[in-house]
Order: C-alpha cells, then sequence, then structure tokens
C-alpha cells in the first residue's frame, strides 16, 4: 500500500524586546545564568504579570505578515505541566482566543507555488533552560529565558514531504527576519520548531496517527527528521504494526528519532482562562495602525526586482530570500553598479564564501559600494576575472575596500604591451618543444604555454593580451 506523508509545523519565534512578556527583566542573550529573574518571572508569591505591550505590536505584525485575521479579542490561559524549567508549574500561553488565526504563507516547492495554512499564531512566555552537561549528578536551570516572549506559528497540516517542510521554513524565516522582530538566530535558540508528522494511505481522507519530533535545530535537521520518521512509520505500516501518538526526539549524531513520551492532548494540559490577565480588546484602528508599519515582504521586493531591475524570477527570488542580501543588491545599485553584474556576484562568490564559512550574509562586513568598486577595476582592465575572485575574497575577510587592497599589495593588472612581449619570447624560448607543437596545430600547446606566462607573472597578466602576444611571437617563430 502506497502511504502519504501529513505535516504541520509548530515554529516558535522569540521576540526581541527588550524586557520579558510579563515583566520589566532583560533579555539580552548570554548573561550569567538567573542574572536576568525578578519575583515575577521566577513567580514568587504575590507578584502580578503585566503585559508587555511591544510583544502584542510586533506579535500583531507576524500575524499580519502571514495574513492571519488578528482577533478582536484575545485572552491568556494557564498550560500546565511540571517541568524543572518552568518555575510555576504551568506557562502563560493562548488556547480558544489566541493572537492571530487563519492565515497561509506562499512558497516554491518543485518549482510550483503552493499555499500552507497557518492555524494560528499565538503569544506565550518562555521556560527556562535545563544544563545537563555542567555537573556530574544534578542538572542545573538557568531562568534568565523564563518569561521571554514567544509568538508560536502553527501550519496547517499541508505540507505533503520534507522538501515542502524545508521551503516552509525557509519561506518563514524570510518573512520574519524581513519584520525585524527577532534575530531568527537558531543557534541561540531564538528560532525553534517542532514537527508533527504522519502517514496515511493515498486516497484516504483521515489522518494517521501524529507524531511530534523535538530536538530540532536546523532546517536541515527537519528535512533529515522527516524523512527518517516517514521510513520508520512507512515500514511499521507494511510490517502491520500500529503507529503510536507520541513525542520523540531527533538524535543528529545517529540521524534517527528516539521515543521521548506519549503525546499530550489539550486535555492533558488542563487550560482554563489565565485569571490574573483580563481579556484583551484590539481594536480595528489598532490593527490597522500596525498593518501600516508593516515593510514590503520578500515575495513584494521579488516582484519588484523582476519589474524594477529586469532580473529573472529565480534571481529575484535568491536575492530577497534574505533582507541583508537583497539590501546589499539595492546598496550596489544606489551606488552606481548596474543590476545583472552585482547578481551574480552576490548569487555566484559570495554564496560560495558564505556556505564555505558556514555564515549568514548579515554576518559579513561588506559595503555595497565595495561591490561597485570590485567592478570598475574589473572594467578598467585593473583586475582579471581571477584576479578580482581572489581580491573578493581578501575583501570579505579582512573588511577592506578593494581598491585599496589592489593598491597596497600592487594588485594591478600587467597590460604593458612591451612587457607582456617579452615574457612571451622568454616563454616560447623555455619551451620550444610547446612551440613546435602549437605550430603542428596542437592547440592544448598554447594553453600550457599560457599557464607558464600566467605564473611567471603571478597571474597579473592580461589573459587576452597574454595570449594575442604568444600567439604573435609564434607566428614570428615559424
Amino acid at each position: 500500500m502506497a502511504y502519504e506523508p501529513v505535516i504541520g509545523l509548530e515554529v516558535h519565534l522569540q521576540l526581541s524586546t527588550q524586557t520579558k512578556l510579563f515583566c520589566g527583566c532583560l533579555t539580552k542573550f548570554g548573561a550569567a545564568p538567573n542574572s536576568q529573574t525578578c519575583p515575577v518571572c521566577l513567580w514568587l508569591p504575590g507578584t502580578l504579570p503585566v503585559l508587555n505591550e511591544r510583544a502584542l505590536e510586533w506579535g500583531m505584525k507576524v500575524g499580519l505578515a502571514l495574513e492571519c485575521t488578528i482577533a478582536p479579542v484575545m485572552k491568556f490561559d494557564r498550560k500546565q505541566y511540571f517541568y524543572p524549567d518552568l518555575p510555576k508549574g504551568y506557562q502563560i500561553s493562548q488556547f480558544d482566543k489566541p493572537l492571530a488565526q487563519r492565515g497561509g504563507l506562499a512558497i516554491s516547492a518543485g518549482g510550483q507555488p503552493r499555499r500552507i495554512g497557518i492555524h494560528r499564531a499565538h503569544l506565550e512566555e518562555d521556560a527556562g533552560k535545563l544544563l545537563h552537561d555542567q555537573h556530574q549528578t544534578a542538572s542545573l536551570v538557568d531562568y534568565n529565558r523564563t518569561g521571554v516572549p514567544l509568538i508560536e506559528i502553527v501550519s496547517d497540516p499541508d505540507l505533503r514531504s520534507p522538501e515542502e517542510a524545508y521551503e516552509y521554513l525557509v519561506h518563514l524565516k524570510a518573512v520574519l527576519e524581513y519584520l525585524d522582530v527577532s534575530t531568527c538566530n537558531m543557534e541561540e535558540g531564538s528560532l525553534r520548531c517542532d514537527a508533527n508528522v504522519s502517514l496515511r494511505p493515498v486516497g484516504q481522507h483521515a489522518f494517521g496517527a501524529k507524531v511530534e519530533v523535538k530536538n530540532l535545530n536546523s532546517f536541515k535537521a527537519v528535512k533529515q527528521a522527516l524523512e527518517f520518521e516517514i521510513k520508520r512509520q512507512t515500514l511499521a505500516l507494511q510490517q502491520g504494526s500500529r503507529i503510536v501518538q507520541e513525542t520523540r526526539l531527533w538524535d543528529a549524531k545517529a540521524l534517527q528519532t528516539t521515543p521521548m513520551r506519549s503525546k499530550e492532548e489539550a486535555a492533558d494540559y488542563r487550560y482554563f482562562p489565565e485569571p490574573d490577565l483580563v481579556p484583551f480588546v484590539i481594536d480595528r484602528a489598532r490593527v490597522d495602525a500596525v498593518r501600516a508599519q508593516l515593510p514590503e515582504s520578500p515575495h513584494q521586493r521579488a516582484e519588484r526586482f523582476q519589474r524594477g531591475y529586469q532580473l529573472s524570477a529565480y534571481d529575484a527570488g535568491v536575492l530577497t530570500q534574505s533582507r541583508a542580501l537583497a539590501e546589499l543588491f539595492e546598496g550596489a545599485l544606489k551606488a552606481g553598479a548596474s543590476p545583472k553584474p552585482v547578481a551574480n556576484w552576490l548569487m555566484g562568490d559570495f554564496a560560495a564564501y558564505l556556505n564555505a564559512k558556514g555564515q549568514a550574509p548579515e554576518t559579513v562586513k561588506l559595503d555595497p559600494r565595495w561591490l561597485v568598486h570590485l567592478l570598475e577595476l574589473i572594467a578598467q582592465g585593473t583586475l582579471s576575472g581571477k584576479m578580482a575572485k581572489d581580491v573578493f575574497v581578501q575583501m570579505l575577510e579582512q573588511g577592506q575596500d578593494p581598491a585599496i587592497l589592489v593598491r597596497e599589495q600592487g594588485l594591478q593588472q600587467i597590460v604593458d604591451t612591451g612587457l607582456l612581449a617579452r615574457v612571451a619570447a622568454e616563454i616560447v624560448q623555455a619551451h620550444p618543444q610547446s612551440a613546435e607543437d602549437y605550430r603542428k596545430g596542437k592547440a592544448s600547446a598554447l594553453t600550457f604555454l599560457m599557464g607558464q606566462a600566467m605564473k611567471q607573472t603571478k597571474g597579473k597578466a592580461n589573459p587576452q593580451q597574454m595570449s594575442e602576444a604568444l600567439k604573435r611571437q609564434l607566428q614570428e617563430g615559424s
């Protein structure tokens, strides 16, 4: 029997507010353990929460950017479970009246457009962090993260493959980055994802038993975990076994999921309205004011790049997937560069550099004017294509203008025809057999001689002029 995967994702986004969701403690990452806490976020007796207005506003921005309907009345609820990183024994979250519902996100999967439904986006506070590797006989708890504002984005079960799930996350992160409400840094935990996956016979409408997968710390891990889980469940069903509804952990070293606990239902959390926070009325004027603050979305920017700069849909999509990359591109154009050459450098050498270093565009110091100067050096003949690639890497690693690098290191391309003629004569004289081979019609001999000439000039000779000088020298000697 053929089975169809049914996948839904739950993304937790940490909002980059200066203070926590219900108190005035700072949210700075990397502070000394338990140094950013107070009686409210530690939930000592007699304390009361007060909603962070900026967190509410940014939560609304996320909801609106995902085409959700903002609730006219929202309320907070107590989600009760007992774990050491939750000091009060429950989490303030939202249950039946969340901030935003019924939205969608446009993605491209397999070259085809898809719209993935957004079931809801709701505000909640984060839990603390357990540290298991700092003590041999005990786990430690850092409560700095307790109370940090999160918005949980729950997709509909519309995804049908690990590849679609990956593309959904890439597109979602791009939208969230453009809003500038979070660092979206998975390493720091400001963007976290849980995946729900089940299988059903192809053509069947009802869903199968759902398995939740946690401990996914990268988009690649989400894709790998879903691939493993689909194979595991398929094999179990083919062998006549029953899939148990449970929560499993992803083991990145073993590349497999392992059982964690049985999967909870909403009733297991015993939700009830948070008595210390009244329901909040969100009037239409407030929603419209937040909507007016929304920036251009990645999709809108890509369409503008196609119209305004005559880029292909593919190029525009790649350049706008990262806000930092899109701003580098437009910054270079404002400084006088032409669209296509800049796009080629950013999508080619810059992307290759980032992949090799494992970095994101925003982490690299690159002034868009430097790209303009690099293109000018190439157009002037100061740099050959190969030299430009070397200078480009130095520019990124040293954080310097290429014009300065070229001047300080004497990297100018050799275009002196007299000097190139002397180099050609020396090379032909040093390699008489190759010269004779070329004269007999062996084209590869010229390639060898060019290599020797470029080696002698340390790659600085203008390739076209050097080739012409060699040909003249070879013809004169025939």
